[in-house]
């Protein structure tokens, strides 16, 4: 029967633990000179040794005929223990025996004499996840256990075990394998395994390890299942490296300023089943790294990617200020706390791209910073620098009665115009309680719509905004709709609503040439004469 890479390569020894010289080096000197404490405490990362560490030492204790600290993996308890057959060592995982009575079970056990070998071992994994009540059953057997008794507690969260419960073990701390250590490592497997392993593509997998040996040794097993000749590519297409196309196409239309693409590809990948929280996560390392590529003169060492997604990180940092990159990551990680207990987690995320989109729809000091940046920088907008004269508005029919029966089809948004300063035209006093009420029913859209102005005639409302992501969200999702209800509600009647758009001063200069009387008193002012037009 196969088995897996990481439990056949599981060290045996202190000499064969790889990336934690400090911590197997006290070990061996205090197996050497025979001061053995009483309780132990393993903390650290994931895949760093903790319980194979645990395992040894539990070897050493009682190895017939110890070498220089290691156990030597012949005698007959060394044999006995890695089987499994010797019932002095104990493991125990805390993380489904955490209750009180199975630390009482364990106390009342540990007074019995050991049957075969010199110590009783037991080596309690994920010690934190032992409730209240257990960890003051067990606090005063570590306070005064039997002298045949030693306790090995291995945990990857410190911060949770008890004050009282630290203060009786002694602690080593397990640090992340360096990267080299682990490719190293996967290479004397490879030769070991007789498979070909490119010396890029085990670094690779080192750095994807994140400091775990362990998780590197699966990355390696998941490689070899593809390929025994592991290359690069390989790995890229084990570890699902690629397909990450969506994160660049998200972060170009944050940069352009394209809301409606962010949206677009939002809803994709929500119609795709893709967690939002998820979601975030990845944009918040995505924006990480253009973090990093924008503050670290080699930033191949803290990014871990295939080299082809580097150079195409490396384009988009170059197109962004460390201002912005630092402004959207604070977005996204508020977006991430509020996901966690959110009620629609869409709406949150389409809320977020908009602002991530339109920094104008956010007032916080770190946007303004973005703003400035971006106005230093010369990346200027056309919306931005547009001047707003009067509006005009553009017509489209709707239905009398939305909020009874939905139309089959959308109503067009982009009419011919149709002047709204007209002397039937008058603005819509009760916008801003529209817009109050949108707030709550439907954020993307209010976001939208905060600066816009409205002008009625009684029976249609003409929505002034040049913001041109009013369309796109009024044509999806029911919008339409919700902004129809909230009009009727505060209007107290139906109303057909249209968009206009404002005037640029162009126009309004283009207004003035034609006019006969504006251009007469403006060449008689350059002409010094001035003249008193009485009406």
């Amino acid at each position: 029967m196969y088995q897996v890479l990481y439990r056949k390569w599981r060290p045996q020894t202190f000499t064969d633990v790889y990336g934690q010289p400090a911590v197997t080096t006290a070990l061996k000197n205090e197996l050497r000179s025979g001061r053995l404490a009483h309780a132990y405490l393993f903390t650290g990362s994931r895949g760093t040794g903790k319980t194979s560490c645990a395992k040894i030492l539990a070897k050493a204790v009682n190895c017939l005929h110890p070498q220089d600290g290691d156990p030597c993996n012949t005698c007959d308890n060394c044999r006995g223990i890695d089987a499994g057959t010797i019932l002095d060592v104990v493991e125990i995982d805390a993380a489904s025996n955490n209750g009180v009575d199975n630390i009482r079970d364990l106390r009342e056990e540990v007074n019995f004499a050991p049957a075969v070998a010199k110590y009783r071992v037991y080596i309690i994994d994920e010690v934190h996840m032992l409730s209240a009540g257990a960890f003051n059953a067990l606090l005063k057997t570590l306070e005064e256990p039997p002298e045949h008794a030693i306790f090995i507690l291995a945990t990857t969260e410190v911060h949770k075990l008890p004050a009282t419960i630290l203060s009786r073990c002694q602690r080593f701390d397990f640090g992340r394998i360096p990267a080299a250590d682990i490719a190293a490592r996967l290479q004397y497997v490879a030769g070991q395994e007789a498979f070909t392993l490119a010396d890029d593509a085990a670094m690779l997998i080192a750095r994807l390890a994140d400091g775990g040996l362990r998780d590197a040794l699966s990355l390696l097993d998941q490689c070899l299942s593809r390929s025994r000749d592991i290359t690069t590519d390989t790995v890229v297409e084990a570890t699902g490296m690629a397909g990450r196309e969506h994160l660049f196409r998200l972060a170009k239309a944050v940069r352009e300023q394209d809301g409606a693409t962010a949206l677009t590809v939002l809803n994709a990948l929500y119609d795709g089943s893709k967690d939002m929280e998820r979601l975030c996560v990845e944009m918040i390392e995505f924006y990480r790294n253009l973090m990093i590529l924008k503050s670290v003169r080699k930033p191949e060492d803290l990014i871990v990617v295939s080299p082809a997604e580097m150079q195409e990180l490396r384009t988009e940092a170059e197109s962004l200020t460390l201002g912005a990159v630092l402004h959207i990551m604070d977005v996204l990680q508020s977006t991430l706390d509020r996901l966690k207990g959110g009620v629609s987690r869409r709406v949150e995320m389409e809320t977020t791209l908009l602002r991530l989109c339109e920094p104008r729809l956010d007032t916080s000091p770190e946007s303004l910073l973005r703003r400035i940046e971006d106005l230093e920088a010369g990346i200027v907008t056309r919306k931005d620098a547009a001047p707003v004269a009067q509006p005009t508005a553009v017509e489209a029919p709707a239905p009398a009665q939305p909020e009874k029966a939905e139309p089959k089809a959308a109503p067009p948004m982009d009419a011919p115009a149709v002047p709204a300063t007209a002397e039937n035209m008058r603005p819509f006093d009760q916008w801003a309680e529209v817009l109050e009420r949108l707030s709550e029913q439907c954020p993307p859209l209010y976001g939208v719509l905060m600066d816009s102005q409205a002008m009625t005639d009684g029976e249609r409302l003409v929505v002034i905004t040049d913001n041109d992501l009013f369309v796109t969200l009024v044509k999806t999702d029911g919008n339409k709709f919700v902004l129809m209800n909230a009009v009727q509600a505060i209007a107290g009647k139906p109303m057909r609503i249209s968009r206009g758009r404002p005037i640029k001063q162009e126009t309004v200069q283009q207004q003035e040439a034609t006019d006969p009387l504006s251009a007469f008193l403006k060449k008689s002012a350059e002409a010094g004469v001035n003249i008193d037009v009485k009406g």
